[in-house]
């Protein structure tokens, strides 16, 4: 199963308002694991950086003049997410701007049904909480040291840390299981055939000797002899 979390970073917040993007971040995860292949690309929006919104991301209109456009790296950008689900906090914003970006240089738009919402899966999963790409990595102790203002990239690298404890954290229960056998056997325990949580003695059967009679009776009403009856008297 192959996902994409990914960001973007703009001149603002709306395309319809002529805001463009000028940063896009990918990470790829298969299985809900990072993988380590990122997409990740600095673009010239071909118009001036608000301040307000150089406060927030620290690219200016001067660092941004030789970087590519974003037709120029279009067809790279859709190879890289390919048919894999896409993972965004408040994925409605970027993508709006993706698919504007898109519209502009003639690509065809992304489907909105491989889209996933980090924000909402927040919200219902914690009602009434702050669930803002911070909050929640306060709450699931994703560090976020390394972060001094925000960058498509490595908020991507936070979400999929956020993403994965949304989704129940990274460590799944059949790889729970199969460690802890492996440390059983290893130590001598339990057998992979043996419950874990065995009884030091067994529960006296609630079966009267009426009933066990009965129940003997009903068998021998078949034409072939039950397997377990069988067995018992071989013993």
């Amino acid at each position: 199963m192959r996902e994409i979390v990914f960001d973007t970073e703009t001149t603002g917040l709306s395309p319809k308002n002529g805001d463009r993007i000028v940063e896009i971040g990918c990470l790829e995860l298969v299985n809900r694991l990072p993988t380590g292949e990122t997409f990740h690309v600095y673009l010239n929006p071909e118009r001036d950086m608000p301040a307000e919104a150089q406060a927030v991301h620290g690219l200016s209109e001067a660092f941004l003049a030789d970087k590519p456009l974003f037709a120029d790296v279009a067809d790279d950008f859709l190879a890289f997410v390919g048919d894999a689900a896409l993972i965004a906090h408040n994925a409605s914003f970027d993508m709006r701007f993706i698919q504007a970006e898109l519209k502009a240089c003639g690509r065809p738009d992304l489907s909105e049904h491989q889209v996933i919402d980090t924000l909402a899966m927040a919200r219902k999963k914690f009602p009434g909480s702050p669930a803002s790409l911070d909050a929640l990595c306060k709450r699931f102790n994703v560090d976020t040291s390394s972060r001094e203002l925000h960058g498509a990239l490595i908020d991507s690298e936070l979400l999929a840390g956020v993403y994965l404890e949304l989704m129940g954290g990274r460590q799944t229960g059949m790889i729970f299981e199969k460690k802890q056998q492996q440390q059983e056997d290893a130590s001598g325990g339990l057998s992979p055939r043996q419950p874990k949580n065995r009884r030091a003695q067994p529960l006296p059967s609630r079966l009267s000797q009426d009933e066990k009679a009965a129940h003997v009776a009903f068998l021998e009403g078949f034409p072939r002899r039950a397997v377990w009856l069988a067995e018992e008297e071989a013993e």
